[in-house]
């Protein structure tokens, strides 16, 4: 007797095929949020460290600009060009009617030969610049304006008082049998020992220095002979 063929199934192995797939793809998108839930504490701390560095890269950004403020320009070291140098006298000058002559004693320490002082127009020059950076600079404020006035104002008015209060024009115009007029470039003394220290200085600087050489004789000396 021969066996009966066994009944067609429609739902059979198609069916439970894709039933198994769906299957998977639902438990791999459990796996997926959970793994992404997971990732909340790092997505958290990664948004930390950005702001840190957002806070960070603000705080070097000011270093730098504070080391990158503008200097006062120096008199004494300026550039060889006559436009530059006369936009350095034209902006002092007009500080100086500005600001500075309006202290009385400002005004009357300053004399008629001041442009004749190198010393005295470095004095200003910066003296106006530590006024712009008191009032008008990045670090204004009440405090720097106050140490302008009670302690930068007044010592350069001293010092141009000691250096050239009692100065005229007269003093500085060339006469028959004046040693050379007030303001002339003095010459560095000493230069002829430069040669010795340079070699001591770096060399032997832990041992006594170079005795210096005996100076020339001169007109006084020669007569002795």
């Amino acid at each position: 007797m021969s066996t009966p063929p066994l009944p067609q199934n429609p739902a059979g192995p198609a069916g439970g095929s894709s039933e198994f797939v769906v299957a998977g793809l639902a438990r791999e998108v459990h796996e997926l949020h959970r793994r992404v839930d997971g990732l909340d504490p790092v997505v958290e701390r990664v948004e930390r460290l950005e702001e840190m560095a957002a806070r960070t890269a603000d705080t070097l950004a000011a270093v730098v600009g504070r080391r990158q403020k503008a200097t006062a320009p120096s008199w004494l070291l300026a550039p060889t060009d006559t436009a530059a140098v006369g936009g350095l006298l034209d902006e002092l000058t007009v500080w100086l009617g500005a600001v500075f002559l309006r202290y009385p004693d400002g005004a009357s320490v300053l004399p008629e030969c001041w442009l004749w002082h190198p010393d005295v127009v470095e004095e200003l020059l910066w003296l106006a610049h530590a006024w712009l950076a008191a009032y008008q600079g990045p670090d204004a404020s009440v405090s720097t304006a106050g140490d302008w006035h009670d302690r930068q104002r007044p010592g350069v008015v001293a010092r141009v008082r000691k250096s050239a209060g009692s100065c005229s024009i007269e003093a500085h115009q060339t006469r028959p049998g004046w040693s050379a007029p007030g303001g002339a470039p003095v010459p560095v003394p000493g230069l002829e020992h430069a040669a010795a220290i340079t070699v001591w200085w770096a060399q032997h600087r832990e041992q006594s220095p170079p005795e210096p050489a005996p100076a020339a004789a001169g007109p006084i000396g020669g007569a002795l002979r």
